[in-house]
């Protein structure tokens, strides 16, 4: 059971109507911090990473740590490649034991994202129990270094993403409605709602089958975030939050202990605060107790 897809956690939180989590992890000490997190309170999880870490870590490492802490937690976890433009690292992905791959077509053509999309979902259905996320729309601002301007950024239309999911079979959608990664510029961030209930309306009205995802996770308020739940969003990513509680947690650390040279006590610095905010953010989410 702790060794699942994407997909499987997520249809039971769109039923439900709470959110999983997908912490964004860039080292193997947040891995270990969010899987402590989310057992402490017995909540599904979704690890992420970015293309940028599964390769200067290497995907078969990233897989190896995933099952060495999924296999010992009681905890159904998944391990999933967020935002990757790239078919056939997709793949590779895949095959080295990812469980849930996230190819971005959203900056292409309608068409074009389609062909992709389509073609890791045959991939990812065919080699393993694999789910696959599409992205239809384009979230702006910056995630693994690709930057998306405001102006480019381009909200989903609802009716063409039935068309989407019919024509590529993909098992969860992210569908841009105004959110945005990194950090907000403004304390209250203009997102769609209606047209996310629109979405769901349309791909979930008669029960969850394609569970939706929100991307950009980090700034928003959380009566904001319980309202994008309540209309559809199964799926909650937070990548931004994590990283600034990392560089600036091992930041204080070592300019208060100058005169000591241990590795090991930054790492657990870093470990407790990162779990803080996993803990935080499982609550907001709701998805405290619903591991079972």
């Amino acid at each position: 059971m702790s060794i699942v897809n994407a997909k499987q956690i997520l249809l039971k939180a769109a039923e439900e109507r709470y959110a999983v989590g997908a912490f964004n992890v860039t080292n193997i000490v947040q891995m270990e911090a969010v899987v402590e997190a989310a057992v402490a309170k017995n909540a599904p999880l979704i690890i992420q990473t970015s293309v940028t870490p599964s390769q200067f870590l290497g995907r078969h490492v990233l897989v190896a740590v995933y099952r060495g802490l999924a296999d010992s937690a009681p905890i159904p976890i998944a391990l999933h490649l967020d935002h990757c433009r790239d078919v056939d690292y997709c793949k590779q992905c895949a095959d080295a034991g990812y469980t849930s791959i996230m190819v971005d077509g959203s900056r292409e053509v309608f068409d074009q994202n389609t062909r992709w999309t389509k073609e890791v979902c045959d991939h990812c259905h065919r080699v393993g129990d694999i789910s696959v996320e599409g992205e239809l729309g384009t979230v702006s601002g910056v995630e693994d270094q690709i930057r998306v301007a405001e102006d480019e950024a381009a909200l989903c239309d609802p009716e063409q993403a039935v068309e989407f999911v019919e024509r590529t079979g993909v098992d969860v959608l992210a569908p841009a409605i105004g959110t945005a990664h990194g950090i907000y510029k403004t304390k209250n961030p203009k997102v769609d709602i209606a047209r996310l209930q629109k979405i769901n309306a349309l791909l979930n009205g008669n029960g969850p089958r394609v569970p939706l995802v929100i991307h950009g996770g980090t700034g928003l308020p959380p009566d904001t975030v319980r309202e994008l739940i309540s209309s559809g969003g199964a799926k909650f990513n937070v990548s931004t939050d994590l990283k600034h509680t990392l560089i600036d947690t091992t930041f204080a650390y070592i300019q208060g202990h100058r005169d000591e040279y241990n590795p090991g006590k930054v790492d657990a610095a870093v470990k407790d605060a990162i779990r803080e905010r996993i803990a935080y953010w499982i609550d907001v989410l709701g998805s405290a107790g619903k591991a079972g």
